[in-house]
């Protein structure tokens, strides 16, 4: 799978559906190649982030100039990186998209280092990587602070990776579509428009990529600005890896230690519900704006809780560092009635098995897939749920090889749904069966903090 598609340079997720280089997916299938070739995947990382932007934004879309415009929307001459995000520092001579996703690259480039330290030390992978991602991080955390309290928000779905998600209809209902006949979506060549999202939310999509881009990619302006749990976490742990790849460069790694617990107290003050056992997003354009402190007017945190259960919610399990009582109610919602994870489910679904806005199918609205079931695992595995992560490795790879290396699968059936031959499906799926031939030389807390003891109580 992998092979078929790899260009040379970097992998795409689907050489149908999404036929160039996409940023969250590069970190994950960099994570599966470190076993087979860590030469192609310090390759794959070093491709996305020599896209990166002057401001050290990394973007979610990097575009191969041989695929023909129409072969997928919103296409180079949409996003115009090279002139609407001049002021950005956007490259002149590689065309990408103007908005980020998740952060899982120091994680990704940490882990990739430590497959073969000798190769990667040869080539000074961690001495040109560390600075573009100590730049990434510097713009999340100044340039994307936009509720003040620390935590870095979205200003599109899209930059979540969960696209469709229920947890944005709130916020979303705030923009202004735009017109069905300005656009052509050309996902739908591609798969039943049932599974996908809709016109009305498409049209809400393409209006806040067009108003982010006709503004400049500058931000701070845009009536959607969510703060989300996955994108922070994940956020935190490659804070942490990046803090163990400035230990192995020379450098200090106290600082980004402590920012990483830091971000970590932000994220239980700002979006840990504890009655319901999970952690929510936060819509900081809701209940007024921020008075610079991270707080609105009533004294709380600026905006409000997204009363959603997604499975962004639980993705903070991954924190080694969490605190015991945080990481036992998380396994408890995984495993509850919401998520039926290891019960009515194999792999975590989406959303809520019993939320309003639930579907099967339907893209990020209920389907389950492999990179957050991966996820889920790790923390699983990280806070000595070894039989609860053993059963989820399992499901992952039975449900990857019968699906064919979905995109995306029915939470109940494991039924594939979207592209198949997925390139995240194949490289996650390899990493598991890696973990299985015995014992990793650190344990997962072990590589991303570098701390030895339990959790934090």
């Amino acid at each position: 799978m992998l092979e078929a598609n790899w260009t040379g340079t970097s992998t795409v997720p689907s050489r149908s559906l999404y036929p160039h280089q996409w940023s969250w997916d590069s970190a994950f299938i960099a994570i599966g190649l470190r076993h087979i070739s860590p030469y192609r995947a310090q390759t794959e990382l070093e491709t996305l982030l020599d896209a990166q932007w002057g401001d050290g934004r990394v973007p979610h879309i990097v575009f191969n100039p041989s695929v023909p415009l129409d072969a997928y929307f919103p296409s180079p001459d949409f996003w115009r990186s090279s002139t609407a995000g001049r002021a950005a520092g956007a490259p002149r001579t590689v065309q990408t998209s103007g908005i980020v996703q998740p952060p899982v690259h120091a994680l990704a480039a940490w882990l990739v280092h430590r497959a073969d330290p000798g190769l990667s030390r040869a080539r000074g992978f961690l001495t040109r990587v560390y600075p573009r991602l100590a730049a990434w991080h510097r713009y999340l955390l100044h340039g994307r602070d936009l509720g003040g309290g620390g935590l870095a928000s979205v200003v599109h779905p899209w930059e979540q990776g969960m696209d469709n998600s229920p947890c944005w209809d709130a916020p979303l209902s705030r923009v202004t579509p735009a017109p069905a006949r300005s656009f052509r979506r050309a996902d739908l060549d591609h798969g039943s428009a049932e599974d996908r999202p809709t016109d009305l939310d498409y049209g809400r999509y393409v209006r806040l990529a067009t108003d982010y881009r006709d503004g400049g990619y500058a931000d701070g302006a845009s009536d959607f600005a969510v703060e989300d749990p996955a994108f922070n976490a994940l956020l935190i742990a490659s804070e942490h890896a990046l803090a163990r790849i400035a230990g192995e460069l020379g450098a200090t790694a106290t600082a980004r230690h402590a920012r990483a617990e830091r971000l970590t107290a932000a994220l239980i003050e700002r979006m840990w519900d504890p009655a319901e056992g999970m952690f929510f997003c936060r819509d900081v354009r809701s209940g007024g704006r921020s008075d610079g402190r991270g707080e609105g007017r009533s004294g709380g945190p600026v905006g409000e809780l997204i009363p959603e259960r997604s499975v962004s919610g639980l993705i903070p399990l991954l924190l080694p560092t969490l605190p015991r009582d945080i990481a036992a109610a998380l396994v408890r919602t995984a495993h509850g009635r919401h998520f039926g994870l290891g019960d009515t489910t194999r792999l975590a679904p989406s959303y809520d098995l019993l939320g309003e806005a639930f579907d099967r199918h339907r893209y990020w609205r209920g389907p389950a897939w492999f990179n957050t079931s991966w996820l889920l695992e790790r923390g699983l595995r990280t806070h000595g749920e070894r039989e609860r992560a053993d059963a989820l490795r399992a499901a992952v790879l039975e449900l990857a090889a019968a699906s064919d290396f979905a995109e995306y699968v029915d939470p109940y059936t494991g039924e594939a749904c979207g592209a198949t031959g997925f390139g995240w499906t194949a490289a996650l799926a390899l990493d598991l069966l890696h973990s299985e031939t015995g014992p990793q030389p650190e344990t997962e807390a072990t590589a991303m903090t570098g701390f030895k003891g339990g959790n934090r109580g």
